[in-house]
């Protein structure tokens, strides 16, 4: 009789820069460190930060926050505008450093990335050594600061690296993987945004223990197709392998408003900040579409679509915001009042390009 081969567990590690855009302003101009700082669209329009410096986040600055918010919350607040140029080639060298221990690279968009370093290049066989070795080299070579997450697989991994920012390295080995799930706040499971969190919180679920005690079909009956993703999930099954080429079918954000919209005026500016979103993400990821697609649902959660293609790619924000108010501009409202929109590009130029569909359908989070 054969013996039955042992399982292999995969050695993943995920790679998160800190304040990604911000760190690379403070690191390239000295009279911003230490200051609170904020890449991102001035407060006196309709701008919207991309990345907000530790300094800037004590004051409660975070990712795709209105400027103006931001600057009521912090008023000494510096604004930059983005380089995406010198961003996308700090990123090159970053994913040069990868390279060297693996070929097995996800990049998520130009500051994070996945590496399966279950066999590393350079045969040094600890995940762990492998990650301070990634981080000591972007210190050393770039002067910027990353955290990683090292487990068994992409989901733990990635809640594991931003456990200790900034410049953390959390390793959740085999054995710890089923508590620390158990113990994770539902509101950092991947397609929990902040309606299904309270809706989850509404149900006594606030932890993956909690979800656990719900079968598949009950995880399904409330929070639809994600419910089977929550049901293994809660498990420490996540078999998804690290892809080193994967296309984006689609790209945007929307947002589900906490009152219901009722005017033009109030929804073309939701779409303005939508739209530098969009914008963030699309030259985050490098990546230019030739259909922009709008999406409002209405209060009685009844939900329509309108989009529009053209003959070569776009990215630009202001056709990204113009079209899609436009397109509003075409729908019959019908008194109707409006709790949710949202901008999304597809078609891509360069489908090649890797990056990943952003899938939170009740959150507007820009960057980790």
């Amino acid at each position: 009789m054969s013996e039955t081969p042992p399982v292999t567990l995969r050695k993943i590690i995920h790679i998160d820069m800190d304040a990604f855009y911000a760190s690379v302003e403070q690191r390239d101009f000295p009279e911003y460190r230490g200051k609170p700082l904020a890449v991102g669209g001035s407060p006196t329009g309709r701008g919207v930060v991309a990345t907000a410096s530790y300094e800037a986040r004590k004051f409660g600055v975070r990712s795709a926050m209105s400027s103006r918010k931001a600057i009521q919350l912090c008023p000494d607040i510096i604004f930059v505008y983005p380089r995406f140029e010198v961003y996308k080639s700090v990123s090159r060298s970053i994913r040069e450093i990868f390279s060297r221990y693996t070929d097995l690279i996800e990049p998520l968009s130009l500051d994070e990335a996945f590496l399966d370093v279950t066999e590393d290049k350079l045969q040094i066989g600890s995940a762990m050594e492998i990650a301070s070795q990634i981080k000591k080299a972007i210190k050393d070579e770039l002067n910027l600061t990353a955290s990683a997450g090292v487990s068994v697989n992409k989901f733990v991994a990635k809640i594991a690296s931003d456990i200790n920012k900034p410049d953390g390295l959390t390793f959740v080995g085999p054995s710890k993987v089923e508590s620390f799930i158990n113990n994770l706040p539902v509101e950092k499971f991947f397609g929990v945004g902040k309606v299904t969190a309270d809706k989850m919180k509404s149900m006594q679920l606030f932890t993956g223990a909690d979800l656990k005690k719900l079968s598949e079909n009950e995880l399904v009956k409330h929070f639809g197709k994600t419910g089977h993703f929550f049901y293994k999930i809660v498990r420490g099954i996540d078999n998804r392998e690290v892809q080193t080429h994967r296309e984006t079918k689609s790209l945007g954000a929307e947002d589900t408003f906490t009152y219901d919209l009722t005017t033009r005026e109030e929804m073309h500016k939701e779409l303005d900040r939508i739209g530098m979103i969009v914008y963030n993400r699309l030259t985050k990821n490098q990546l230019k579409g030739r259909t922009i697609t709008l999406k409002i649902k209405y209060s009685d959660f009844t939900q329509i679509t309108r989009n529009l293609s053209f003959a070569t790619p776009v990215g630009d924000m202001d056709t990204i915001t113009e079209t899609a108010k436009s397109l509003l501009d075409k729908v019959d409202l019908a008194d109707k009042p409006v709790r949710l929109l949202g901008i999304s590009l597809s078609n891509f130029l360069e489908p090649e390009i890797r990056s990943r569909k952003y899938r939170d359908p009740e959150q507007l989070e820009l960057f980790p």
